[in-house]
């Protein structure tokens, strides 16, 4: 029974301090003020508010274009931004890997001849996005967040979830 106790203890510590260590990491990520760039890209994912802040920012003139990886079979939402009437211009695409990995391949094929990108995604996956597009485009990134209410059950998911993510990056070749 004791050495029960030591082991639950000792994962119990081991959790407290990756909580810890990754929290600037996760909950509290390097997060900018949008300024005007070339494009804004919006990362695939839940539909948290990440398109609205994207098509705002567009609407208000921070840039000429929206970039929309839609890597979904069927999302009303996406389908109708990539079939309406704006006033910049709308690109959508489908990432291939399925992954930021895609979307950071599909920005630098794009993203050629722009300097500056303004990406939207969402708290937990802004560091690891950072990291992804980082390796695949040379440009200034800047990251906005619609920062969604997140249950303490997603974040301990995002955790698991985003920490699995960086030790696949590490490995991935844009």
């Amino acid at each position: 029974m004791r050495r029960l106790l030591v082991v639950l203890g000792a994962l119990l510590l081991a959790a407290l301090v990756a909580l810890v260590a990754l929290w600037p990491v996760y909950v509290r990520p390097q997060t900018d003020e949008p300024v005007r760039a070339d494009a804004i890209l919006i990362l695939g994912g839940a539909h948290d508010g990440r398109e609205q802040l994207g098509l705002r920012l567009a609407a208000e003139g921070y840039a000429p274009r929206v970039l929309i990886s839609n890597p979904y079979e069927h999302s009303p939402i996406v389908n109708r931004i990539c079939h309406g009437g704006y006033s910049f211009e709308v690109i959508c695409f489908d990432p291939s890997p399925r992954t930021t990995l895609g979307e950071g391949r599909e920005l630098a094929r794009l993203g050629t001849d722009w300097t500056r990108v303004i990406v939207v995604t969402f708290t937990p996956h802004i560091s690891r996005a950072r990291y992804i597009l980082g390796k695949c485009w040379p440009g200034d990134l800047l990251f906005v967040d619609p920062k969604p209410h997140l249950s303490p059950a997603r974040w301990a998911w995002d955790y698991t979830y985003q920490s699995a993510g960086y030790a696949k990056a590490w490995f991935a070749h844009c």
